[in-house]
């Protein structure tokens, strides 16, 4: 296995446990409420974006 395939399946990884959070978190904030964590949940969101773009054109 190469570098680049253990560095975009470390990528990719990443970006599902973001994804996976972001449902968690938004989930959590809808059922208490809590703005805090649908910010949380944002951000979350926000950073898998952000992967998906830079490291993966």
């Amino acid at each position: 296995m190469t570098r680049r395939s253990q560095h975009d399946r470390s990528m990719r990884r990443i970006q599902y446990l973001l994804l996976v959070l972001m449902a968690a978190l938004g989930a959590a904030g809808s059922l208490t409420a809590s703005m805090w964590l649908w910010g949380l949940a944002a951000w979350a969101l926000i950073t898998a974006g952000l992967i998906e773009m830079i490291y993966r054109p």
